[in-house]
């Protein structure tokens, strides 16, 4: 393949631009009988002699020269990629896919995009939402963000949200004409919205000292977008559930009314992860930095 030929033909290229093996060797840092013998090589595996060899001068045959004339162009691009590639390690710059579920998109990374942009303006943040764990490598994501709960033990985790709560919560006018659950179990005399991943609904789990207790909320209909679940809940659809924290200044202001408090426990939040921290690019070091969180 030409790939296992490029060493080859960019030693070639130095010799023919220097017509010398002396001079070539040393741009290239090798010997100038290895040079010569890697030359030999290149010319037997082509078939077609390339350099003009005498005891004073190197020159490139017809051959050698039109070979050069379109090899020249197209290492010039790759050392300019290769350069461009080199300056994201020392400044970051470049393209960072992530995915992450809406609400965090909205809850973690809205908030600081703006600042971010303006501390590293050649970043571009790909963002893809999705509320299902994704194999990063297999989706060429360089990062997610995801409840510590579905992230696979050999990815690296960042916190970037604080310990947070599952609300379940009625609209107002909805309590008026149905009971307030005490219990768990008493959910089963409800309408609950679901909240739906590509695999199945997600099932709400309880806890209160050491009892444990999980839901599998059923009802006129399911979402799988957490803004449509508290939307339905608003008018007056049934219950659903959502992160406390975005509903807090609906349930503070009576809007929505938070039912089975106690029966839910904080849990650890939503982390940042990613494959592997060797030759870990500048720019993903830069958007993990602006979005760890801490205390």
């Amino acid at each position: 393949m030409i790939r296992d030929k490029l060493p080859e033909l960019a030693a070639f290229a130095t010799v023919a631009q220097e017509r010398s093996f002396t001079r070539a060797a040393l741009r290239l840092g090798m010997s100038q009988s290895a040079l010569s013998h890697s030359m030999r090589g290149l010319e037997k595996r082509l078939g077609v002699q390339l350099l003009a060899r005498t005891t004073r001068s190197v020159s490139p045959t017809a051959a050698g020269a039109a070979l050069l004339q379109e090899l020249a162009p197209a290492l010039e691009r790759i050392e300019r990629s290769v350069a461009e590639t080199r300056k994201q390690r020392e400044k970051p710059a470049g393209r960072i896919r992530v995915i992450v579920p809406r609400l965090v998109a909205q809850m973690v990374i809205l908030p600081k995009l703006a600042s971010f942009a303006r501390t590293y303006p050649e970043i571009v943040l790909e963002v893809t939402t999705s509320n299902d764990p994704v194999d990063l490598v297999a989706a060429e994501y360089d990062a997610g963000i995801q409840l510590g709960e579905f992230i696979q033990r050999d990815m690296i985790a960042v916190r970037v949200t604080k310990e947070m709560r599952l609300a379940i919560v009625g609209s107002a006018d909805y309590f008026e004409s149905n009971p307030i659950p005490r219990h768990p179990q008493d959910l089963k005399d409800h309408s609950c919205i679901g909240f739906r991943f590509s695999n199945g609904l997600y099932r709400w789990e309880f806890e209160k000292g050491r009892k444990l207790v999980t839901v599998s909320p059923q009802g006129h209909a399911s979402f799988d977008d957490p803004e449509l679940v508290i939307q339905a809940v608003e008018a007056g659809l049934g219950i659903g559930s959502s992160m406390e924290e975005p509903l807090a200044h609906k349930i503070s202001s009576g809007h929505l009314v938070q039912v089975l408090k106690d029966w839910c426990p904080v849990f650890p939040g939503y982390f940042l992860y990613y494959p592997s921290r060797r030759n870990q690019p500048t720019a993903l070091s830069a958007l993990i930095n602006t979005l760890r969180y801490t205390d």
